[in-house]
């Protein structure tokens, strides 16, 4: 044969070297030696092991086509969006192997791709994909066939290997070595594993400083098909469960001082964790499994996975009664996740249960954990109490040397020092407790503190700092795979982004990451979210938007978020709804520890009241300013000015207010919902004398100021300011919507605002409204000629 392609370039194909894989090595060495210009294409379950040979493994079908493939061979619509969908899960099931998904389409003349799709999900013992054509090799009939042929070249320790690492979904050499025993060393089971992966069975990945491998699925299946008639399914079990232990064990060092590396070797085998877990708690060895969720419960705690709670929920069920200890452990991992996917009371019970637990048996690290999750539990009640048990946490962790649980009470400290508005004190714990954290890595609690510490230096009128600081949280929580803590980063730089001005900039922010939550298999709980998409879509004047938001939210009714809602119910025309939601608002136990929030529930008080009750609505919005000038809410006076200046008695108090404001929102780049300035000779002086005065000369006038006189009940003078301004824009002919927009109110306050014009004014419609306006408006009181 040599002698034969010899003459010129010649191609030779050898299929299916595997089963004479010494006859075709021989034959390929002395062609390629005799014939120069010869090329041999050779395909085989595993390398030739010849000089010169290149070696090419294929690897699983590109998904596209994968689907593409497994619609043409089970006759489907490839338009049809649910048999795609179906398709996908089959071919994410079957490693989009070709061979496996021929012979499961085989299966779709009896089953549809949905049944198809469940089945294999589903059902450990299901007959797929075992139906392959009679004209097929033998060794293609069915997958298990191929499998039994790739076996059946296997040695004994090949075989020995591939059995014990049935339970592994990914795993490295410290995984082989733990497999070892007298019978099958270390060194054996190394050469092995190399052989698993010459012959295909194994898939190794060496990019990373690490090798990882991996078996496929069917590849998996079959192994532990072999394993159970092996009679080893439980030793190999409790194998893979005791290896992930240690491996976590030895990893708890780097957990302390750097987080991040921590995080990333745990990234390798997260998805062992759980099926190993679940195996113990489900019989196996109920102790390995706790002990294992609670080396696993930081991952899941970082990564908000749900799967960790049902899991240590089991573990906690399981307590033997023998070990306080290691229950305390146990409890206080579930309270640990439960605080980011489900902060309920039965939550925080466990935390609280730790706490004692955890003293009893003198577990110091056990115990102030547990402390500052109760005082977390705490903060929806009695912040005085949160904060009391935070910081004699912070003390007995820095007592105690413990510098993790000393930085991250710190930080709890410090948001409820800034929930309660004392500046000074919290700014500067959460710079130095989110600082020391990140140096060690921990970026969840310390993107905690960084956005507290923005939202604090908004409600000061620092809005170029906060952005700043927005910022570094935001870069804080990229690593992480946790929707709250990368979610609290997002909305706080969008709400920032918003009042700077730049509302469009704020919305993609939000919708960023608004995909990938809609996408999650169960909605995940990001506080603050709702309120603040329903926050921005107000300063956009999008009031039904708003409404959205507030309605969607099913996690946490918060004071913030109620109150959100009532100004989205008024702005939309429903009043009655406003005022159910702020009564909710103020019935919470924790508002009145809650300055910024407080002086939002009186400003909305007032709003609510103005139409009827202009004065008490005066007084209402000065008490609101009084809260906010005495804990520096820099933007809550300037808010309190332009509510008032809307009640003011006169032209001039009412532009000297608004000049103020405007001053104040240039010099803090406040820009959202910026009300218009009123024009005309009455106003211009007024305008000018507010520039002038600072935020504090401004609100300390418009405490002192008192109104002149009563306004009357009937006629043009009797019209509030807003009112007025209402009635004349319906006389220039705008529309309800128009008349909306252009004063950045509801198209149902319209509606309320001309219903009490019309009354005072004696008129049924625009009409008569328009034949009633008086000849000259500039110096009505609070008239506003746009």
């Amino acid at each position: 044969m040599a002698a034969a392609l010899a003459d010129g370039p010649t191609l030779v194909v050898i299929d299916n070297c595997e089963q004479v894989r010494a006859g075709a090595a021989a034959f390929v060495e002395v062609a390629l030696r005799r014939c120069p210009r010869l090329t041999v294409l050779a395909t085989s379950r595993e390398p030739l092991g010849i000089t010169g040979e290149r070696v090419r493994r294929l690897t699983p079908m590109v998904l596209t086509e994968a689907i593409d493939l497994l619609l043409e061979r089970a006759d489907a619509d490839p338009t049809d969006t649910a048999a795609r969908t179906a398709a996908r899960r089959i071919c994410d099931r079957l490693d989009r192997l070709p061979l496996a998904l021929e012979l499961t389409a085989s299966w779709a003349g009896t089953l549809s791709l949905h049944e198809i799709a469940a089945m294999l999900d589903h059902d450990a013992d299901h007959p797929l994909p075992e139906g392959g054509r009679p004209s097929a090799p033998f060794r293609q009939r069915t997958l298990t066939d191929s499998m039994d042929w790739s076996h059946r070249l296997l040695t004994g320790d090949e075989r020995v290997l591939l059995r014990r690492l049935a339970p592994f979904r990914h795993f490295g050499i410290d995984a082989v070595r733990a497999l070892s025993d007298e019978d099958h060393t270390v060194d054996a089971l190394l050469r092995a594993l190399r052989g698993l992966i010459d012959k295909s069975l194994v898939v190794c990945d060496v990019s990373g400083p690490r090798a990882r491998h991996r078996m496929l699925g069917v590849v998996a299946e079959y192994a532990l098909a072999r394993l159970r008639e092996a009679g080893e399914e439980t030793r190999a079990r409790r194998r893979h469960a005791q290896a992930h232990l240690d491996l976590l064990g030895a990893l708890r060092p780097l957990a302390a001082t750097d987080k991040d590396r921590w995080r990333e070797r745990v990234r390798e085998f997260r998805s062992d964790l759980p099926a190993a877990a679940r195996w113990c708690l489900a019989g196996g060895d109920p102790d390995l499994g706790r002990r294992l969720c609670v080396e696993a419960a930081w991952w899941w705690h970082l990564t908000g996975d749900r799967t960790g709670l049902h899991l240590l929920r089991r573990a906690a069920d399981l307590d033997p009664g023998n070990d306080d200890a290691l229950q305390a452990r146990v409890l206080v991992s579930l309270a640990l996740i439960g605080e980011v996917v489900q902060p309920d009371p039965q939550t925080f019970a466990a935390a609280e249960r730790a706490a004692a637990l955890g003293r009893d048996a003198g577990d110091l690290g056990t115990t102030l954990l547990a402390q500052q999750l109760v005082a977390i539990g705490l903060l929806h009640t009695d912040l005085a109490a949160a904060r009391e048990l935070a910081l004699r946490t912070h003390h007995e962790a820095e007592a105690g040397g413990d510098d993790f649980s000393r930085d991250a009470a710190g930080v709890l400290v410090g948001l409820i020092d800034q929930l309660g508005e004392d500046h000074a004190a919290a700014f500067d714990r959460l710079e130095r407790s989110a600082t020391a954290l990140l140096r060690r890595g921990d970026r969840a609690i310390a993107t905690t503190g960084l956005a507290a510490l923005a939202v604090g230096r908004t409600h000061t009128g620092d809005l170029v700092a906060a952005e700043r600081t927005a910022i570094r949280a935001r870069d804080a929580a990229a690593p992480l795979h946790d929707f709250v803590r990368i979610g609290t980063a997002a909305w706080g730089l969008a709400r920032i982004v918003a009042l700077r001005g730049r509302p469009d900039e704020a919305e993609a922010i939000l919708d960023e990451l608004q995909r990938v939550i809609d996408e999650a298999s169960t909605a995940p709980y990001v506080p603050g979210w709702s309120a603040t998409r329903a926050q921005v879509a107000l300063w956009r004047g999008a009031a039904t938007q708003a409404l959205h938001w507030c309605e969607r939210e099913r996690h946490a009714i918060t004071p913030d978020l109620l109150l959100t809602h009532a100004a989205a119910l008024r702005l939309a025309g429903d009043p009655a709804g406003a005022r159910r939601r702020l009564e909710q608002a103020e019935s919470s136990p924790t508002l009145a520890a809650m300055p910024q929030l407080g002086a939002v529930a009186l400003a909305e008080r007032a709003q609510l009241t103005a139409p009827e009750d202009p004065t008490a609505a005066t007084a209402l919005h000065r008490d609101a300013l009084r809260i906010r000038l005495r804990h520096g809410l820099v933007l809550g006076c300037i808010d309190s000015l332009e509510a008032l200046a809307t009640l003011a008695g006169t032209p001039e108090q009412t532009g000297l207010l608004l000049g103020a404001a405007e001053r104040a929102r240039r010099e803090t780049d406040y820009l959202a919902a910026r009300p218009p300035l009123p024009d005309g000779p009455a106003f211009a002086t007024a305008l000018d004398r507010g520039r002038a005065l600072t935020l504090d000369q401004a609100a300390e006038r418009a405490l002192r100021e008192r109104r002149r006189g009563t306004r009357p009940a009937t006629g043009w003078a009797g019209l509030t300011p807003a009112e007025r301004s209402v009635a004349e824009l319906a006389i220039r002919g705008l529309s309800n919507p128009q008349i909306a927009a252009e004063l950045f109110i509801g198209r149902g306050t319209v509606k309320t605002h001309l219903a009490h014009a019309y009354a005072k004014l004696g008129v049924a419609n625009r009409t008569e409204l328009a034949r009633n306006s008086p000849t000259r408006t500039d110096d009505a009181p609070g008239a506003n000629p746009r």
